[in-house]
């Protein structure tokens, strides 16, 4: 059985940010940041589109994130969840600061391997910009090092130097600091068990796709066992989980909630698809979050 809490529930949405405009995110990010039932919101990190036209418009997501938390004042947001592929940590590590600042506090960091290498889709975005694709075993490993260096960088009161077998750092430091203290939670996403092991070190929230309940719950009493191998307290990583939503049946979407927040999934994040109906937000509010309380 997943870990339970007896902390309440909190829903957020996700919006993919490709075949839509900005003005389509925008807008559905501005109403659910009026509406108290919806607590977080959150973006992914492709560069290239992963569904529909695979030549089709798509929003780089830490840009894309800065440009919302200076346009939403309540809302924790993310991204669900960075590719650590993408960008170097230390330079990572000051555009989630920057963000953090923008939001006045509100980023929660989401970081993950990256796509190793699922869905087929998210492959070619590798050699289309150049980017290297490690060995999954080097890649959790990057994860690591990037999680243990990225914090150092946000609470270090003075340079360092990292010699890491991934990421090599000589007289690092950061400055500002982020808002938040000692740093923006972090969000761990995957399902992999080496990615568990990392995530029962570094994470505030782990981050799981939904579908196989049954699978999600073995992925976290395996987490739970991580942490108990390194004297760690599992009910400190809050269980999140990632959910499709159904606008024409949201009985199906109901369902898959009521499931996940049984099994120990106290943070909901319901995956809305594009193009957005207008008042989606008080929507998911009314239709999805109000069934549950």
């Amino acid at each position: 059985m997943a870990s339970m809490t007896t902390t309440p529930p909190s829903f957020g949405i996700m919006t993919a940010p490709m075949q839509v405009s900005y003005d389509d995110i925008l807008r559905v990010w501005q109403e659910a940041d009026a509406i108290p039932q919806i607590e977080h919101a959150w973006l992914f990190d492709h560069l290239m589109p992963i569904g529909g036209d695979p030549e089709g418009p798509i929003h780089e997501g830490w840009t894309l994130l800065s440009a919302l938390a200076a346009q939403t004042r309540r809302l924790r947001l993310g991204l669900l969840v960075t590719s650590n592929r993408f960008r170097p940590p230390a330079v990572l590590a000051k555009i989630a600061t920057t963000v953090d600042t923008v939001s006045g506090g509100r980023l929660d960091f989401g970081i993950g391997v990256g796509s190793r290498p699922h869905p087929p889709e998210a492959r070619r975005e590798y050699p289309a910009y150049g980017l290297p694709f490690a060995p999954p075993a080097q890649a959790v490993e990057s994860l690591g090092e990037a999680c243990a260096l990225i914090r150092r960088l946000w609470t270090s009161a003075g340079p360092f130097d990292f010699h890491g077998t991934h990421h090599r750092l000589t007289g690092a430091f950061a400055n500002p600091k982020p808002v938040q203290r000692p740093h923006p939670p972090i969000l761990i996403g995957g399902r992999a068990a080496a990615t568990l092991r990392v995530a029962a070190e570094h994470a505030d929230l782990w981050n799981i796709p939904g579908g196989d309940i049954e699978d999600c719950v073995r992925r976290s009493a395996l987490l739970d066992r991580y942490c108990a191998e390194i004297g760690r307290d599992p009910a400190g990583i809050t269980r999140s989980i990632h959910l499709p939503v159904s606008y024409d049946h949201p009985e199906t979407t109901r369902a898959a909630i009521a499931e996940a927040l049984t099994a120990g999934f106290g943070h909901i994040v319901l995956g809305l698809p594009a193009p957005y109906p207008e008042g989606v937000a008080h929507w998911v509010a009314d239709e999805l979050v109000g069934k549950e309380a």
